[in-house]
């Protein structure tokens, strides 16, 4: 078996011309080994869907190298075609064909392709092979799609924020999918808006900001990396009195920030943590309005590093 990864960008830039020049990914670096499930996370406008329509052969880059299943687009364009699928956000079939139609379709662009009813198996839509797609819920559309880049025994599977708008019942639907989809040797990169599937499914995550990788590691890793193990939280609309920076001088203390009327405060022990918080509360005249205690998430690693939440920002152009 081949040691080269699934796929290998070396200092990847992309700059979108015009009235005003705009570099949506800046010297990326990323490596996603053979067989991981690989989530790419960042704000809107980090270059996230740049860089996956790059590795996906939809988009060439202005500089730099990228390499799929040990293959360029450009050179191998059949051989890569064949050998990938892609589920985008958004995908739009005929309404008035059945899934099977709309399967048999797909099956008959691939040489050795799986068998229709093998296909449809795969994403549990049995119940579903002879309804029309427009009388389908989100969640059974998505898992089509999702069956649809699968006929061709891809290697390598893209997916883009491909739960955005389930409810959880179908998006855990779909990561079963996509878990045995691994289990059975595939590589997945997976973006989504969603830190509680990322936690879930990944091996390792890259936070992208600005075009630029900002983190890469394991989820576990990745909510290490804040130094703490705890988060108190206060809720008042004069938490902007408080003194953050005699909290964050206190060694149990290891960050603190002021936010849309909360003091988030991430802490070592939740012992000698709390108390720290509620002095300086009383210290500073705030009365609270609520207060939790939770331990640090993926979630908090990111508004860490970006100064943002997942879903912040504007869509990327």
């Amino acid at each position: 078996m081949t040691s080269a990864p699934a796929i290998e960008l070396r200092g990847m830039r992309k700059v979108y011309t015009g009235s005003k020049d705009v570099c949506a990914v800046d010297g990326l670096d990323m490596r996603v080994e053979r067989g991981e499930v690989f989530g790419l996370l960042g704000p809107n406008g980090a270059g996230k869907t740049t860089t996956v329509e790059i590795c996906e052969g939809l988009l060439s880059p202005t500089s730099g190298e990228v390499e799929v299943l040990g293959m360029r687009w450009g050179h191998d364009d059949r051989a890569l075609r064949a050998r990938i699928g892609v589920t985008l956000q958004n995908t739009k079939f005929f309404d008035k064909q059945t899934v099977r139609e709309l399967v048999e379709l797909f099956c008959s662009f691939y040489e050795s392709a799986r068998s229709v009813d093998e296909v449809i198996g795969l994403v549990a839509l049995e119940q579903k092979a002879g309804s029309r797609y427009m009388t389908l819920s989100g969640g059974q559309k998505q898992r089509l799609a999702v069956a649809c880049a699968l006929v061709g025994r891809p290697d390598l599977l893209f997916l883009d924020e491909p739960t955005t708008g389930l409810d959880p019942q179908a998006r855990r639907q779909l990561w079963d999918v996509v878990q045995d989809f691994q289990r059975e040797g595939g590589t997945v990169l997976l973006t989504t808006h969603y830190m509680e599937e990322a936690a879930a499914m990944c091996d390792r995550i890259m936070i992208v900001d600005h075009g630029k990788s900002i983190a890469l590691g394991s989820p576990e890793e990745l909510i290490a990396s804040l130094g703490a193990a705890h988060i108190v939280e206060v809720h008042s609309p004069d938490v902007a009195r408080i003194d953050t920076a005699r909290l964050t001088a206190l060694p149990t203390v290891h960050d603190c920030t002021v936010q849309d009327g909360a003091l988030a405060v991430t802490v070592h022990e939740v012992h000698s943590g709390l108390p720290a918080v509620l002095e300086a509360c009383e210290a500073a005249s705030v009365e609270l309005q609520d207060l939790t205690m939770r331990s640090t998430t993926l979630e908090d690693v990111f508004v860490h590093l970006t100064g943002r939440h997942l879903r912040d920002g504007e869509d990327e152009s």
